[in-house]
């Protein structure tokens, strides 16, 4: 599957919603319940990716062909938690998984975190993403749950990648 890979901007909002539900609801049934995967996107629309964009977090998008249309095939960010500790995440559509797009998308909101002062990154990975995160030098610090933006929680795994 051929794709681009740029940094996102505001008009992207809708789209970068558009693959995260369909990243969920495409890969999440494999790790969670039906209940669990509607909550988790429930509530994802292109405000949230504005409202995140505004308070400085950045994205990245992976773009390419599906079924004849030009599509948002995945996207990652990269934000800032606390002093050199960035959070992350990257979603990809179940039709561009493992092919690469995913650990592109990771790098370059990985060098944008090392471009902004980052010593760490730290996230709460989907039971879905826990093998790529793994694969992307991320160890685990332990399990819990994290809260949706549906206000319900998901299981998933705390974990930590140095970068220095």
């Amino acid at each position: 599957m051929q794709f681009a890979t740029r940094r996102a901007t505001e008009s992207d909002a809708d789209a970068i919603a558009e693959a995260h539900r369909d990243s969920i609801r495409s890969i999440g049934p494999w790790f969670y319940p039906p209940d669990v995967v509607d909550d988790w996107q429930d509530g994802l629309t292109g405000d949230v990716y504005l409202n995140a964009m505004d308070s400085g977090e950045v994205f990245f998008l992976a773009t390419g062909t599906v079924d004849g249309e030009n599509v948002v095939l995945g996207f990652s960010s990269d934000y800032r938690i606390e002093g050199a500790t960035h959070g992350m995440s990257v979603y990809v559509r179940g039709v561009a998984a493992r092919r690469g797009i995913g650990s592109q998308l990771f790098a370059l909101a990985e060098a944008h975190a090392v471009e902004h002062g980052a010593t760490s990154i730290e996230i709460a990975a989907s039971l879905a993403g826990l093998e790529f995160y793994r694969a992307q030098g991320f160890v685990e610090t332990g399990r819990g749950e994290t809260r949706l933006m549906s206000g319900g929680s998901i299981a998933c795994v705390f974990m930590r990648k140095q970068l220095k």
